[in-house]
């Protein structure tokens, strides 16, 4: 029997914050956006509002299209805006 693909998500700064948790494993999403929503339902409308401006990497690469399927097993980070002095 072999098990579902997952995904690791890593948070940063706010999107952490929004999420309560720096890292979580969640079921594979076909998409950023499949992804983004699955998150979003998980932990809330904080979470949904700064992944609406976050970037993404994905496996370490810059990730632009919110549509393209995302590899199985891959490791997502959630980047959201930073500010700094």
């Amino acid at each position: 029997m072999t098990s579902a693909p997952t995904l690791v998500v890593r948070y940063f700064a706010a999107a952490r914050a929004a999420a309560g948790v720096p890292e979580e494993t969640v079921p594979g999403a076909g998409s950023l956006d499949a992804l983004a929503g699955a998150l979003a339902d998980r932990h809330g409308a904080r979470l949904a509002t700064v992944l609406t401006m976050a970037s993404f990497l994905v496996d370490g690469v810059a990730w632009h299209d919110r549509r393209a399927p995302l590899p199985a097993g891959a490791t997502v980070d959630v980047l959201p805006p930073f500010a700094g002095g």
